[in-house]
Order: C-alpha cells, then sequence, then structure tokens
C-alpha cells in the first residue's frame, strides 16, 4: 500500500500561511456545536450504560430506522433490517471489497474516481478500469463499451463504483437520463453497482436526486454517510444491501473490528430524534453554495486563458483542467512555496493519469480566503504556462487503445 495524494499534503497544508484548497474537510463549525455538546453530555449522564458498552455488529437498531427516514429524502424505500452500520461509509467499502473481490479481479470506477475508493480496491489488489465522465456524469456509451470489451476477454467484473451526486473529485452529477441507462447496462451484463453517495443531500437547487438504490433493490448496495450532513469526526456510516449481502457484511463488520463505537451510533441517533436535522442541512447547503460561487467567481476572473473546470451543482469540489504542456504534479510544490494547495489529478486515477488535472475544494475556508488562494494558484500557473512557452512543452499526454490524447480531464 502507499499514501494518497491527499494525506502526502496534509504536513505542509497545516501551516497558517498556506491557503488549503485540497482537502475536503466539512465546515463543522457551521453546527450549534453548544447545542449538540449538551445532548451528548446529556446522553452519557442519563444513558452512559448503554453508550459505553459493546454493541451490535449491524449497528443500533433505532438508528438504523432513522437512516431510513434520512434515505427517503432520496427515494430509497429500505428496511433497517438491511442496513449495516460502520466507521464511515469507507469501511462500508473496505467490507464489501473485502467480500467480493480476490486479486486480480476487475472492478470499475469512473474517471477521475474517489482516491480513497482507489486505495481500498488496490488493498485488495483489484484491476481497476476505468469508464470515463463528461459533464453528464459517467458516460452509459462507454461503460457499455468496456463491458463489451470485457466480455470478449473473458474477465468478469465485480461491481462497478460510481459516485454519482456531486462526484468526487469532479463535481459532476449523472444526469437522470444516464441514470436509467447505467442501470439497464448493468443489469444486462450482470454488474452489481457500489453506489457512494455522501453528498447527496447538499445541492444547490431543488430537492435531492433520486438515487440508483431507489430504482433497484436487487443490484445496487447503497453507502451513506454523516460524515458531511453531521460531522466527519462521529465517523458513522453505512450500507443498504440486498439481504444476501448484508449478511456477509455484518460477518466482515465482527471479524474486522467486533461492533461499532456504541457512543457514536446513539449521538447520530439522538440528534436525528431530537435536532432539527433537515433545517441544519439547508444551513450547509446555503454555506457550501456561497463558498462554490466564490471559488466559480474567482476562477472566471483570476485564471489564465486555457485554464478550464467544472461547475458543481452540490457537493465540495471542483475540477480543474491545465492547458496542454502543464503538469500539475510537478507544479504542487511551486504552488505550495506559493502559499497555495490542491491535489493533483494522478491521485484519482489508477492508470497514472490526470497530469493535466487538480481538484480544488471549497468546502472549509472562508470565501475571501478562498479568493485568495486563487489568485495565488492563478499566478502559479500564469507561471508555468510562461516556462512552458519559453523552454518547450511536457512531453505528449498518455495514449489510450493506441489513440494519442492531448492529456486527461472532463470531456
Amino acid at each position: 500500500m502507499v499514501p494518497s495524494e491527499i494525506r502526502a499534503l496534509f504536513a505542509m497544508v497545516a501551516r497558517p500561511e498556506v491557503v488549503s484548497l485540497a482537502g475536503g474537510a466539512p465546515y463543522v463549525s457551521a453546527l450549534p456545536l453548544d447545542v449538540v455538546g449538551d445532548m451528548i453530555g446529556e446522553l452519557v449522564a442519563t444513558r452512559g450504560a448503554e453508550a459505553l458498552q459493546y454493541g451490535s455488529a449491524q449497528g443500533d437498531a433505532v438508528l438504523r430506522e432513522r437512516i431510513c427516514e434520512v434515505m427517503a429524502l432520496e427515494g430509497v424505500s429500505a428496511s433497517a433490517d438491511d442496513i449495516v452500520v460502520t466507521v464511515g461509509a469507507q469501511q462500508a467499502l473496505d467490507l464489501i471489497t473485502k467480500i467480493f473481490v480476490d486479486p486480480g479481479d476487475v472492478v470499475l470506477a469512473e474517471a477521475p474516481s474517489y482516491v480513497g475508493a482507489l486505495g481500498t480496491f488496490a488493498s485488495y489488489q483489484a484491476d481497476v478500469v476505468h469508464v470515463p465522465l463528461d459533464e453528464g456524469g459517467l458516460i452509459p456509451g462507454a461503460l457499455s463499451d468496456t463491458l463489451d470489451r470485457l466480455a470478449r476477454e473473458g474477465r468478469r467484473v465485480k461491481f462497478l463504483y460510481t459516485v454519482p451526486t456531486f462526484q468526487n473529485p469532479a463535481g459532476v452529477t449523472l444526469t437522470g437520463a444516464r441514470r436509467a441507462q447505467v442501470l439497464e447496462i448493468c443489469a444486462r451484463h450482470d454488474v452489481l453497482i457500489i453506489e457512494d453517495n455522501p453528498y447527496g443531500l447538499l445541492g444547490f437547487d431543488g430537492e435531492p436526486l433520486r438515487a440508483l438504490r431507489a430504482d433497484d433493490a436487487d443490484r445496487v448496495i447503497y453507502l451513506g454517510s454523516f460524515s458531511k450532513t453531521i460531522a466527519s469526526g462521529l465517523r458513522v456510516g453505512w450500507a443498504l444491501a440486498p439481504h444476501a449481502v448484508r449478511a456477509k457484511l455484518v460477518l466482515a463488520a465482527e471479524s474486522a473490528v467486533l461492533c461499532h463505537p456504541s457512543l457514536s451510533q446513539l449521538a447520530v441517533r439522538e440528534y436525528l430524534t431530537t435536532q432539527p436535522w433537515r433545517e441544519q442541512i439547508k444551513d450547509f447547503r446555503e454555506l457550501y453554495r456561497a463558498r462554490r460561487d466564490a471559488m466559480l467567481d474567482a476562477l472566471g476572473a483570476l485564471m489564465p486563458a486555457g485554464v478550464t473546470w467544472t461547475r458543481p451543482a452540490g457537493g465540495f469540489f471542483v475540477w480543474v483542467t491545465l492547458p496542454e504542456g502543464l503538469d500539475a504534479k510537478a507544479m504542487a510544490p511551486r504552488a505550495i512555496a506559493e502559499r497555495v494547495a490542491y491535489v493533483p489529478g494522478t491521485g484519482f486515477y489508477a492508470d497514472g493519469d490526470g497530469r493535466r488535472n487538480l481538484r480544488l475544494s471549497y468546502c472549509f475556508p472562508e470565501p475571501d480566503r478562498i479568493r485568495e488562494g486563487v489568485r495565488r494558484l492563478a499566478g502559479v500557473i500564469e507561471n508555468e504556462i510562461s516556462m512552458r512557452d519559453t523552454f518547450g512543452g511536457a512531453r505528449p499526454g498518455p495514449t489510450r487503445d493506441g489513440v494519442h490524447t492531448p492529456g486527461p480531464g472532463i470531456v
């Protein structure tokens, strides 16, 4: 196993003079921390014998009922019995990969894809095959072509991993029409879908989108998390799986941790039961919308010609594509020297692509800090362009299927 691009940045970006547009830390200070503190204190004082004791590997029963209420906002009708509470959605993904994947098995993932998922797949020696995205999310035609090719090669795909809503890292969202196509293609090829949906309630316009799991209860395993909508430090997530898979998940959880922390689960349960959590999510949405707008406005005003970026309708991230001949990974130390940090795009690919790309996060810094970070980054990119024009460009971009490409990015 190797450290991710994000983890390697942490020591440098912790310095206060560096504007970090790198990590996706939620802005938990927007919570009513005094109210939450009183709630947890009361929980320990009155039910400490339960909250500080061992629990079930499947998770607290009442919390699982509350989770069903949360997923109903995305059209998901579920039984609490088919939910397994986990230590964040990351553990759920790890357990699922442990259950399904043997070394050399194929896992499909979006290009680019969430770095934590790629690390998990690598740890179980999966062969990750990427399927490209564009502004409308995963491209169904490319998914179908990839599955046809793998079938001709006699290679069985264990599952498709996707973050369909406000994707990490690209910020794009799978359109409604494409959701139906992806479900149909995976049904035709008998491929399981892992729907990772931590940002689904954090859209900036309209009601939450309908989850893939809402339209296929048998083929889709849904992963959810309270890290973005309550607090990441509580480390409470879940998996909603078909009954047979749920039983294996419980066994895998018992093997990994015996049971999950009761205090965190009961804290989330109490929050969902006693606090106006829907209104709090609306507050988060408005806060992140303002920060998204600050980033997009700054990018539009300051970035040199040839730089492009996505325009997310929710979530935490913007995906940037640099002009031909620039390398975001090679540029990163020079950006740190100018006191701004981002995540190079190579961390979001299993095959070394993404050198012209970088991920920017707007969820944590204040809007003025975001604008200053983009100003610094624009200056770094301008200098890189000047160096390229003076001394020549980088080596040609990678090839796929024998066809030269100018470099990876959102099509």
